[in-house]
């Protein structure tokens, strides 16, 4: 599905007809004005508290390797999974885009501005993420070696 193409969205779904739509690091690869645009063709499809669990990677997660490996662009070659990388976002711009859009956001993981990590509880079986504090391997024994800035976009009543 193109998140952009709203005809794409209205040949396949109905309106209110959704109740989650899970985006394991798609959002990055759209600018914020192209990542709102998103947001708002999702809107009228999902059902009311119906949501979207979002994850991107953390431009505040304090690790330069990490961050050289998401960088807007990627780190190296084209055929690198981040060479279309367009924003790294912070849990601050990831929520306003989608707020911005008209939906209620719940913080459920990512890293504040000082690069602490916080962390909120939330079923995977309501979206599984595997870039997450719990699932991703390089994660083990109180180290985290990968994360993502993990929300709920949750349209209002």
């Amino acid at each position: 599905m193109n998140l952009l193409n709203e005809k794409q969205w209205k040949s396949r779904f109905k309106p209110n007809s959704i109740d989650a739509i899970v985006a394991e690091h798609v959002w990055e690869h759209l600018t914020y004005e192209e990542g709102k645009d998103a947001a708002l063709t999702c809107y009228p499809y999902l059902k009311t508290n119906g949501y979207i669990r979002c994850a991107v990677p953390d431009g505040n997660f304090p690790d330069d390797n990490y961050q050289k490996g998401v960088q807007v662009g990627g780190p190296g070659p084209t055929h690198h999974p981040a060479a279309s990388h367009k924003i790294v976002h912070t849990y601050k711009t990831l929520k306003s885009m989608f707020e911005e859009a008209g939906y209620t956001v719940r913080l459920l993981e990512y890293c504040n501005e000082k690069g602490k990590f916080i962390y909120n509880d939330w079923n995977e079986k309501d979206g599984f993420i595997y870039r997450s504090k719990r699932f991703d391997h390089r994660n083990s024994e109180g180290n985290l070696g990968f994360v993502s800035i993990i929300l709920d976009a949750i349209k209002p009543k």
